[in-house]
């Protein structure tokens, strides 16, 4: 058994860039040696965790880093993908926190010692809790802020970074976060919604500006995530919720980052629910970019409604992950292909990409196969896009370890390691043995 893609696969190619991808919330543990951030104050709050668990502890990455970057080299892997924790690096006053940035320095160095490529994400999530507590992405201010701790940490890095992304998924921090308030902070409501997002993407564009002042070495963009929607039947009521809903949830993000505007559905939503938008606001966030992370795990399906501009509909009688979500790697080729129609995509990296199964230790190993049926699935999609044109030039399996899968808590395991939270041991699974099979026997093509 191996992962299998067409001889003349560009992906079989030493140029086409593979790694493995963690967030710093979600593996560090060692809570008490940074800032509190949003997502330890609502999984401190009754409810909002699956097994009621936290960060405090996670993958106890700050005591094992060194071991767990000899892991990702011992995978074969072109680069590592993880983000910087902005309450670790920043402190109270705004000025950089020396013993965060320096455990984020010897990271570096080290992943460059090896050989492995730094792609660093300055924002996944853990928004410092004194900050939402003056309003968070609702203040304007924030964007600010976040300008300013780009700004910090870069120049403290120097050229030691390979690439940067601003944002992972603001609709995660926006939608799931502060409209519908299943992610942190919690909070609900279409404007809070929308006016978050903006404030995420002006904050993008601000640190695109930074970026290009202090790391024109580095590949700079941001990461954005894509669930596609389709419609539930033929009809052009379903069709038609169908396209709302990719435009509300897909294409927010991106025409503002792409085109400079939002989409027409802007116009149709209550005038107390669009965001406030300032002059010149969108030309800030439609910097040009280096490249542009996609983020795929699964499609959706709507149907119209009388009440609201779509519904959507859980998939029954296909097959889904531990999460609940259908395995369709078609959807993620169409995706690429429709993307690059769409827009005027810069060069593009899979920055995400993987399934949770139901994964268990048995006699020391772990067989992953729906996992390592998903991959193969999605690295095929991946290589018909590049097929039909779309420039992808690297593929990060999402994620290396298991870990905190925030609101699921530690109950879901998108790991190609598995974790053992009660030793810490790590073992690789075996997709993480076939994932280093590909890797290590590519071949210069050229």
């Amino acid at each position: 058994m191996k992962f299998k893609l067409p001889e003349h696969s560009t992906l079989l190619d030493k140029s086409f860039l593979y790694g493995t991808a963690t967030a710093s919330f979600q593996i560090e543990g060692d809570s008490t040696s940074r800032l509190p951030c949003i997502w330890d104050t609502f999984c401190a709050t009754a409810g909002n965790i699956a097994d009621a668990s936290n960060g405090d502890q996670a993958c106890e990455h700050i005591a094992k880093w060194r071991e767990d970057i000899d892991l990702i080299h011992s995978l074969g892997v072109d680069a590592y993908r993880f983000s910087i924790s902005w309450p670790r690096v920043i402190g109270f006053d705004g000025k950089l926190n020396p013993q965060g940035v320096d455990f984020y320095i010897q990271l570096l160095e080290y992943l460059i010692e090896l050989g492995i490529k730094p792609f660093v994400t300055l924002y996944h999530w853990d928004l410092p809790q004194h900050i939402e507590d003056n309003g968070g992405w609702l203040n304007r201010q924030t964007a600010y802020l976040f300008r300013d701790y780009v700004d910090l940490i870069t120049q403290a890095f120097g050229e030691r970074v390979h690439s940067y992304a601003t944002l992972n998924e603001p609709f995660c921090s926006a939608y799931l976060g502060y409209e519908v308030g299943i992610h942190a902070p919690g909070l609900t409501g279409q404007d809070k919604g929308k006016q978050a997002a903006h404030h995420l993407l002006l904050a993008h564009g601000l640190a695109m500006q930074v970026l290009r002042k202090n790391s024109p070495k580095a590949l700079n963009g941001i990461v954005l995530n894509f669930t596609p929607a389709y419609p539930v039947s033929d009809s052009q009521a379903d069709i038609n919720a169908a396209a709302y809903a990719d435009d509300y949830l897909n294409h927010w993000y991106a025409e503002p980052v792409f085109n400079g505007c939002y989409p027409e559905i802007l116009n149709q939503l209550p005038a107390e629910n669009r965001p406030q938008i300032e002059e010149g606001d969108m030309q800030i966030i439609a910097q040009p970019l280096d490249y542009v992370g996609i983020n795929y795990y699964t499609r959706a399906f709507y149907k119209a409604d009388d009440n609201l501009p779509y519904c959507a509909i859980s998939p029954k009688g296909v097959e889904l992950t531990a999460m609940g979500w259908e395995v369709y790697p078609d959807a993620f080729r169409d995706l690429l292909i429709d993307l690059n129609k769409r827009y005027t995509l810069p060069p593009v990296y899979i920055t995400e990409n993987g399934a949770a199964t139901d994964d268990e230790i048995i006699d020391g190993s772990v067989d992953d196969q729906q996992r390592i049926n998903y991959i193969q699935g999605h690295l095929l999609a991946v290589h018909q896009a590049i097929e039909a044109g779309v420039d992808i030039q690297g593929y990060f399996v999402w994620s290396l370890l298991d870990n905190f899968e925030w609101a699921e808590g530690y109950v879901k395991r998108f790991g190609i390691v598995y974790v053992d939270y009660q030793t810490q041991q790590r073992t690789k699974k075996r997709s993480a043995e076939l994932f280093t099979e590909l890797v290590t026997t590519r071949i210069n093509q050229a």
